[in-house]
């Protein structure tokens, strides 16, 4: 059986850099035992999140990075947005097609007060633009709430590189 210092190590950055998602999970016995795959772990992690408070979650919501934004620029995303983002070809893009993700990354945290979060595999930069502009257009509770969505898939994704799905 995994300890909890092991399974944090090795879980805690699927919610980014929010440790605590693991933390709790393990403590609260949801994801103890012997074999450990996607579907498991994935039920654990997003149980603890979501009896987080709004504040906790904000908090999630707000250690993801903007997308192709200046963390990209410089280097500094995690290896797993990183991949994700190259994914999605946001690492090629033209200098008018930064420039439109910017804007819309601006006008997105002014707006809801944290950054645009879509799970970006299988989808490219056309297909994250028209969501980015659709969704700037939703009720702050509305985008709170699908954004919480994209992190709990997002989350999937990321276990899915880590562990057997059976």
């Amino acid at each position: 059986m995994m300890t909890r210092n092991d399974f944090v190590d090795r879980f805690g950055g699927v919610f980014e850099h929010s440790p605590f998602i693991a933390e709790r999970a393990y403590d609260d016995d949801l994801v103890r035992g012997e074999h450990l795959n996607v579907d498991r772990v994935h039920a654990g992690l997003v149980a603890a999140f979501r009896v987080a408070s709004d504040e906790e979650k904000l908090g999630v919501l707000r250690a993801h990075p903007d997308l192709a934004g200046r963390l990209a620029i410089a280097g500094e995303l995690t290896q797993d947005s990183a991949r994700e983002q190259a994914g999605a070809g946001l690492d090629r893009l033209s200098p008018e097609e930064h420039q439109r993700f910017t804007d819309l990354n601006s006008a997105y945290v002014e707006r809801f007060g944290f950054p645009f979060i879509i799970a970006v595999r299988g989808l490219g930069k056309d297909d994250i633009l028209t969501a980015f502009e659709t969704r700037i257009g939703n009720s702050r509770d509305d985008e709170f709430a699908t954004a919480c969505e994209q992190v709990e898939k997002i989350a999937l994704l990321r276990l899915e590189d880590l562990l057997p799905s059976t």
